[in-house]
């Protein structure tokens, strides 16, 4: 099955938005199909969110598994800081 220019979109947002993870120390794993980022924190390992990025009329978002909108996916380091946040404080 070859991917779809849809998902080769949501692949190129999901791997910024994973190297930002990263920087915060946060360990990510990128599902291939279909496009979802698994993000964990190293120091609480039961901790962890999976975050994907979906196309609206305002452009393309980043979005958490409950459907609550993350960021903007043009601003993935903004994303990041906010993932890290709701990490931290569970």
């Amino acid at each position: 099955m070859s991917a779809t220019p849809r998902e080769h979109t949501r692949t190129y947002f999901l791997a910024k938005l994973a190297r930002e993870l990263e920087l915060h120390g946060l360990i990510t794993t990128l599902r291939a199909y279909p496009p979802a980022l698994r993000v964990s924190d190293p120091d609480t390992a039961m901790l962890a969110e999976t975050v994907d990025c979906v196309p609206l009329p305002e452009g393309w978002f980043y979005r958490w598994s409950w459907g609550e909108i993350v960021g903007l996916a043009d601003d993935p380091a903004l994303a990041a800081e906010r993932i890290a946040r709701v990490l931290a404080n569970r």
